[in-house]
């Protein structure tokens, strides 16, 4: 039977658009996009909470083909993302192609069909030769399994699903989470409240925010000349990636770097907070990168506000009315805000059943074996399948540089499977071994494995104890990889 689609894309944030995009510069117009969400734009969708902004320079966080010479700011807030979002689907005519409100349960290859059928809550299954996953990598949310947190008679808030029409003024809330979501937000709910009580587990690196306002005569000069931008982007990217790349990636060679940053942080949070035991109970015993570290200049600065208390007590329990701590310490609360981030190696490597050759499990093939991807593309058994939020694919800092490295990727393995006369592709289990020994040999000089990065709870490592996520190769030599990668580490059909 002929498919009913030429390509199904799971997800329409940045990721699922870049590869829409690509696929109809391939030619291919018989796209469907499906969304779980009731609009597009991913996370700049979802998340809504207070301070929600972009923690990756405004000049760096966008398509390249595409960029924004209107952000108000530096790290532009998320409202920005979010009007970007919609610009890019309107520009390249995605919207005709997405249907929202549509769960995917799964995908399943038919081998003798030669193609995906792919099985959505409420609606019939659809058909497509090729399969795209672009869920992301923070799609999951991560609700912390405390004991008593479902007797609790208050409201309770998780950051992906902010309600803007709750009231905080003059509540006793209870921050759960210190993560690059928690810097943002804790800043922006402190005036409002009567107290807040933040519980930390695991301290996080904290680096000045060189921010402010862009001009509008610079705006401009971005609109008139494209090239001032694209050198902006450049200066940045580099800047950031000599520094945060070289100081994470290459521990081995670079400690001094990772030791300057950690310098620097350590700084800042030294100005901003003369508390010495304060300060102790927000340094972390990690070294730099074991963990996301973020910008913030008003974080710290929060815990100095009397109705705010930094607790580092584990806890023990939930009650309807607050939170006891192990030494028996009870605080009462009426709202808690859960910041507890994202699940990633549990329900997001893949965020759907995916059924390859053989009744193979992706999920269950990852977490039985090693989580891997070709070039963080492709997987053997799983033919006409991409997995762009995968093990080994995030590349530099900016989610942007990881879409156009798989975009570039996309259009080499077309272009060769048009040319083998072909429609269907599968990485070899050569070449995608290849691979991981090739990454895995690269990360064993980070900061991931020749750190100290016990305490850390990062989620960049997996449940076999690997840092499964990054592509530990610079922003240039990604890019260079996936538009001459060999050819023939494929097979085509």
């Amino acid at each position: 039977m002929t498919p009913q689609f030429d390509a199904v894309i799971v997800g329409s944030g940045f990721g699922g658009m870049g590869a829409a995009i690509q696929l109809r510069r391939l030619g291919f117009d018989n796209l469907l996009i499906l969304e779980r969400e009731d609009d597009l734009g991913g996370t700049w969708h979802v998340n809504r909470y207070p301070g929600l902004a972009v923690d990756i320079a405004s000049v760096t966080y966008s398509y390249s083909f595409e960029p924004n010479p209107y952000w108000s700011r530096l790290f532009a807030p998320g409202a920005e993302l979010k009007r970007y979002a919609d610009h890019v689907a309107d520009k390249y005519e995605l919207r005709q192609h997405m249907r929202f409100n549509q769960v995917v349960q799964g995908a399943l290859w038919d081998d003798d069909g030669q193609h995906w059928t792919v099985s959505i809550v409420g609606a019939e299954p659809v058909t497509t030769r090729y399969l795209v996953t672009a869920t992301g990598f923070l799609s999951q949310p991560n609700t912390p399994d405390i004991p008593g947190i479902d007797s609790f008679a208050g409201k309770i808030i998780h950051t992906t699903k902010w309600d803007d029409s709750y009231d905080l003024r003059g509540k006793r809330v209870a921050v759960i989470g210190t993560g690059a979501t928690a810097v943002q937000l804790i800043p922006e709910i402190a005036p409002l409240l009567e107290e807040l009580t933040v519980y930390q587990r695991t301290a996080i690196w904290v680096t000045p925010k060189q921010d402010g306002a862009i001009p509008k005569p610079v705006q401009h000069l971005f609109a008139k000349l494209p090239i001032t931008q694209r050198a902006a982007r450049l200066a940045n990217t580099s800047a950031l990636e000599l520094l945060m790349i070289s100081a994470v990636l290459h521990f081995k060679q670079a400690n001094v770097l990772n030791r300057g940053a950690a310098a620097i942080a350590r700084a800042h949070l030294f100005r901003q907070v003369r508390d010495p035991e304060l300060r102790r109970k927000l340094t972390p015993d990690y070294d730099f990168g074991c963990k996301r570290p973020t910008f913030s200049n008003t974080y710290y600065p929060t815990f100095n506000r009397p109705n705010v208390h930094l607790e580092t007590d584990p806890i023990a329990r939930i009650e309807p009315d607050g939170i006891v701590t192990r030494s028996g310490s009870k605080t009462g609360i009426d709202t808690l805000v859960l910041a507890t981030g994202f699940n990633l190696w549990d329900t997001n490597f893949p965020a759907i059943e995916v059924i390859g050759r053989g009744g193979r499990s992706l999920g269950k093939w990852w977490r039985e074996n090693r989580f891997q991807a070709y070039e963080g593309v492709s997987v053997p058994m799983f033919p006409n399948y991409l997995t762009l939020a995968s093990p080994y694919s995030y590349s530099g800092l900016s989610y942007f540089t990881t879409i156009e490295t798989q975009m570039a990727h996309m259009k080499r393995l077309f272009g060769a499977m048009r040319k083998a006369g072909a429609d269907t592709f599968e990485v070899t289990p050569e070449a995608n071994q290849a691979y991981l020994d090739e990454v895995t040999e690269k990360l064993g000089d980070s900061v991931f494995y020749r750190g100290s990065c016990d305490t850390a709870r990062s989620y960049y490592y997996n449940q076999h104890g690997e840092a499964a996520i990054l592509r530990p190769t610079s922003t240039l030599a990604a890019i260079r990889q996936s538009r001459s990668f060999p050819t023939d580490d494929y097979v085509y059909a």
